[in-house]
This record gives structure tokens, sequence and C-alpha cells, in this order.
């Protein structure tokens, strides 16, 4: 039996076809795989800040009068031991009585601690958001439902749950006019240096400042997306969610800015990239008045500057940055942890 070039060709065609569609499954279905491993992790690291909130809020109990000692010990507890199922709606009224009851009659160290404990929850929230929504995009395409890529796994679901509007932790006496969640993002060249922008408050024209890539959420933004979107607009450069790691460092700062004080949460990822020229094409108007300039900084330059009368934020930077590189290298994203 004899084949003609022909149907050599076609089956050699077929074969190639079949051969491309069987590795992309595989890549596909691993990386399904590590998806749903994110996924888990995620949701254990958002359950453990949970717990901790509910911890917190029992302890500030001590501080409250009987009866709202007696219904925010109840609201935690049941937050606590609720299932997944019904811990949305648990969480929701818990967070919904912390802001209603405020933080005036609470000791300092429990306000302190409160607010750590609910950016906790904000950070572990976001991040699992993220990864639910990464993991959805892909388990809902056509050719992964068809193959039955993602197996038996079930899918994941968004937690969502009321964040306060205020600030928890704002000193006695400040008035903020503005709140907000900024995603900021260390870009890290191949000489373990990284891009600073130079600025100042349009207010105080003469008194300039260093700071790193990035900016505020935008109603209903992930905290990735936000991380993404900030790099594009302010330096041309396009990153992916996955190229971040992170968020490594959450920094609270209360800082006056065009004739506002703004109390602002930042949190920090870090990313490797080669040394470029940043192409500002996202700014708004009063971005181009604040901004003046750019420089690519390893530690010693941070100190100079510094030590030359232009502060760099975070102010630590200089210190942290190896902590910052070693992060970018990795592969996985590190615990939070609090900086100035």
């Amino acid at each position: 039996m004899t084949f003609s070039a022909l149907t050599i060709f076609v089956l050699g065609l077929v074969a190639a076809v079949v051969l491309v569609v069987g590795l992309w499954a595989y890549a596909t279905a691993n990386r399904l795989d590590r998806l749903h491993v994110r996924s888990d992790q995620s949701w254990l690291a958002l359950d453990a800040a949970l717990s901790r909130r509910a911890a917190v809020v029992r302890a500030a109990a001590v501080d409250m009068s009987e009866d709202d000692a007696r219904r925010f010990a109840s609201l935690a507890d049941t937050a606590e031991r609720a299932d997944r199922v019904d811990r949305e709606l648990a969480e929701n009224r818990l967070s919904n009585a912390l802001a209603a009851y405020g933080t005036r009659s609470l000791r300092p160290q429990l306000v302190a601690e409160l607010a750590d404990s609910e950016a906790r929850v904000l950070i572990a929230r976001r991040f699992h958001n993220d990864v639910v929504r990464d993991t959805l995009a892909l388990r809902t395409r056509r050719m992964v439902r068809l193959l039955h890529l993602g197996g038996t796994a079930q899918l994941p679901q968004y937690f969502e749950i009321s964040e306060r509007t205020t600030a928890a932790a704002v000193p006695e006496g400040i008035t903020v006019d503005t709140s907000r969640t900024s995603a900021r993002v260390l870009l890290i060249d191949d000489q373990d240096r990284v891009l600073l922008l130079r600025g100042h408050d349009p207010k105080i024209p003469g008194k300039y400042f260093w700071f790193t890539v990035g900016g505020g959420l935008e109603r209903g933004e992930h905290l990735r997306g936000a991380a993404v979107r900030e790099v594009a607009e302010e330096t041309g450069l396009v990153v992916t969610p996955s190229d971040l790691r992170g968020p490594l460092w959450r920094r609270v700062a209360i800082f006056p800015f065009d004739g506002e004080l703004i109390r602002s949460e930042e949190l920090f990822f870090a990313t490797r990239t080669r040394g470029f020229e940043p192409v500002f094409k996202g700014h708004t108007e009063l971005e181009k008045r604040a901004i003046t300039g750019h420089r690519w900084c390893d530690a010693a330059t941070i100190v100079e500057l510094s030590t030359s009368g232009e502060p760099v934020y975070p102010i630590d930077l200089a210190q942290l940055l190896p902590e910052a590189v070693t992060v970018a290298d990795g592969a996985e994203d590190p615990e939070v942890r609090a900086i100035t």
C-alpha cells in the first residue's frame, strides 16, 4: 500500500495541528492548575486576614460599653464562624458596624491595630479577586471549556465586602479632604536601579521631591490593573499583571497636595525591565504641571538626592531597594509588610 505525496502532506499537517493543539492544551491546563492553587492560597490568606480582624474587634470591645461590646463580639464571632456561602454577608455586617461606630472611644493602640487589620483585609481581598478574575477569564474561554481543561475544579468566587470611605487611623484633630488607595510600582532595570519621578506641589513650585511610578485606583479598578495602567500612563512601558511581584510593602501617608490634605494608602509592586526613556502620555493637566523629570537611581543616588534637599519617598527607599530587587527576581509574591 502506497501513499501519495498529497496524502502524506495532509497527514503530516494533521499531526502538526494535533501536536500544536496538544502542547497548547498541556500548557493551558498547567496554567489553570497554577491559577487554582493561587486561588486557594489567596482565599486562605483572606480568611486569615478576616480572622485577625475579628480578633482585633473582640479586643477592642473591652473599651466599649457593655451593649456595644456584646454586639461587636457577636458580629465578630458570627463572621469568623460563617461558612463560605454566608461569610460575605456576615463580614459586611461587621464592616458596616465598624464604619458606623467610629474609633474615638478606643485607645490609640487599638485604633492602630484595627486600621492595620482592615488594611490587611483590603489587600488580601483585592489580591484574591484579582486571582479569581484571571482564573475565570481563562476558564470561560471556548476552547478551554470544550476540552474540559479546567477538570473538576470548582470555579472560584469573588469576595466583596464594603470598605471604609474614611481612614480609620487619621490622627485626632486632622481633617482629610481625600482618602485613596494607590498602586505604586518599582521598575528595576538590569543595573538594579529604580525609576523615580521628580515633582512638586503645584502650590509650592520651588520644593521638589522624588517618588515611584504609580497613582490612585479608579472606581471599580483592581490593584494590579491600576498598577499596569499607571506604568503605561507615566512611562509608556507596557507590563502585564503577571509581570508584577507583590504587593510587597504597604505605606500610609498623609500629605498636602494642591491645597488638599490627602490620606494615601500605598501598595508597592516590583518588576524587572530594561533601562528605557519614559514617555509620558497619560498625565492629567495637574500631573503635567507637577511632574518635572525622572531618573534611574541606585541606592547611592537615592541617598545623594535626599541629602541634597530633595526627599525621596518612601523615605527608606535606599535601604529597601535590595529587598525590592530580590522580590522582582523571584517567582512568588511576598507577604506584605508595612513601611514608612
